[in-house]
């Protein structure tokens, strides 16, 4: 009996359909799913036939609960270089969907983390499935929110995308409508119909119309709190206003705060960093910062320590260093923005 491939590619109607299939493994992505995806886009986008790209996912508890992050904790603890290489095949996969010629439909249901956010939040049409919990956990694990988090986070509605990158807060269907995460809301269902639908018309504003409305978001009564307490400059101002709240908010305030204290202090200030920069920059750019920063971390200690402690002893007691805010400089937090000789690749994204 031969392996289930991870990821499934077939012509349907008139659209080209993606199926991530490694349910087991939450759907996790792959140097090999990115290696195979990519070049398949690009097939399609210079097919006359197809008019749409969708891409579901096998299994019911996750759409991608974010890259292999075991392989790439035991490819950078070798020293080899494939670590770096997946990040910069993934990162040209992530651009190539921003940039992609024709309508990109991603239906999302289950957990949808890290390099899952990146081969969805940037397709023009994502559907929220019922039992959706998107999340950027990656300040718990010493990385930084990445697959574009410098692009998309600074553009939700007010410090919703701060309070994400810091906190790795999940977002549930409504939340992830409202505040852009997603497009449209829909029953799980109901993906299956979807599917024939934009198979059969290929035009996805008409099989997406029923599902434009989402139920009422928690998230649009809290976005006042959580612009006022997550205005600051520097992460140790934000900690102060939320240890300073008081009324109704103060229990939410200490938890975002405690949630804070558990994180990375190196990955904190990297992550503030992004949502200052990515707001005033373009998507390319973005994308040049992260695979800079992400250069630095695999050759650092943070990374390997939150791995170890959150995936591999599962002791949820990492060691950080430095480990307090007030130990990471400003320069410390420059050179990980700082050029590369051979900064990130972002030419002939179609002729992959």
């Amino acid at each position: 009996m031969t392996d289930e491939p991870e990821i499934i590619f077939e012509t349907r109607g008139r659209a080209g359909l993606i199926t991530l299939n490694r349910p087991k493994a939450l759907n996790a992505l792959t140097r090999n799913m990115v290696r195979l995806m990519h070049p398949q886009l690009a097939a399609w986008a210079n097919d006359p036939a197809i008019a749409l790209v969708v891409i579901r996912a096998a299994g019911e508890k996750a759409f991608c609960a974010g890259g292999d992050i075991r392989q790439l904790y035991d490819w950078g603890q070798a020293g080899d270089p494939a670590v770096r290489e997946f990040y910069h095949e993934e990162y040209r996969l992530n651009t190539f969907i921003k940039r992609y010629p024709k309508p990109y439909v991603a239906l999302i249901d289950g957990f949808v983390m890290g390099g899952g956010v990146g081969i969805s939040v940037h397709g023009s049409h994502r559907v929220a499935g019922a039992n959706i919990k998107f999340a950027m956990p990656e300040t718990g694990i010493g990385l930084f929110p990445d697959v574009g988090g410098t692009f998309f986070l600074p553009r939700l509605p007010g410090r919703i995308g701060t309070w994400i990158a810091l906190t790795g807060a999940r977002l549930g269907q409504a939340d992830a409508h409202w505040s852009g995460f997603a497009t449209h809301a829909a029953p799980t269902d109901d993906f299956d119909a979807i599917i024939d639908a934009l198979c059969e018309t290929g035009d996805p504003d008409v099989a997406l119309a029923p599902y434009a409305a989402a139920g009422t978001a928690p998230l649009e009564a809290l976005r006042p709190v959580i612009d006022r307490c997550f205005d600051g400059d520097t992460v140790e101002a934000i900690l102060a206003t939320l240890d300073a709240e008081t009324g109704e908010h103060a229990d939410w305030a200490a938890k975002q705060a405690a949630s804070i204290r558990q994180k990375s202090p190196t990955s904190l200030k990297i992550a503030l960093r992004q949502m200052q920069d990515g707001a005033n920059v373009d998507f390319e750019t973005c994308m040049r910062i992260e695979y800079r920063i992400v250069s630095r971390v695999i050759t650092g200690h943070e990374f390997f320590e939150g791995v170890r402690a959150v995936i591999i002893d599962k002791d949820n007691a990492p060691a950080w260093q430095p480990a307090t805010l007030d130990g990471v400089s400003n320069a410390a937090i420059d050179a990980y923005f700082a050029p590369l000789d051979d900064d990130l690749d972002l030419s002939s994204l179609d002729r992959a």
